[in-house]
């Protein structure tokens, strides 16, 4: 591995159980995340993610990449467009750089109204320290 490489790209429908259920895990109640009507009256077309959700799937993109001795030292993420169900995710990953058993990956996470989440991910790549 070195810098420039560039990760497969990972698809993830996101449907409307994805979304709730990733609310509920993360125990955040807001009703965008679980109550379409009351998105609605929020301004909303429908419900949508939360950051916990993508958070954790930004984590999975990576250590499923590198396998399960892969550490995530530093998730850097920053959310743009919502993600609504009947959508598709496509999260990409970049390696900016190498460090010994330490890599830093450019993540992007598209939908069909442009980018959900980009940011970074420190992974330590070898048994946890």
């Amino acid at each position: 591995m070195q810098a420039g490489d560039e990760l497969p790209e990972l698809t993830i429908p996101i449907t409307r159980t994805l979304i709730v259920a990733g609310a509920l895990a993360s125990r955040d109640y807001q009703d965008v995340h679980h109550d379409a009507e009351l998105a609605r009256q929020k301004g909303a077309p429908d419900i949508f993610m939360n950051i916990l959700t993508t958070n954790g799937l930004v984590g999975r993109y990576i250590t499923d990449h590198f396998g399960p001795t892969a550490v995530l030292r530093k998730v850097a993420i920053r959310l743009g467009a919502p993600n609504y169900p009947g959508d598709t995710m496509v999260l990409s990953g970049k390696v900016t750089a190498v460090d010994g058993g330490t890599a830093r990956i450019r993540v992007t996470g598209a939908n069909g109204l442009g980018n959900h989440v980009t940011g970074t991910v420190t992974v330590h790549l070898g048994a946890a320290r």
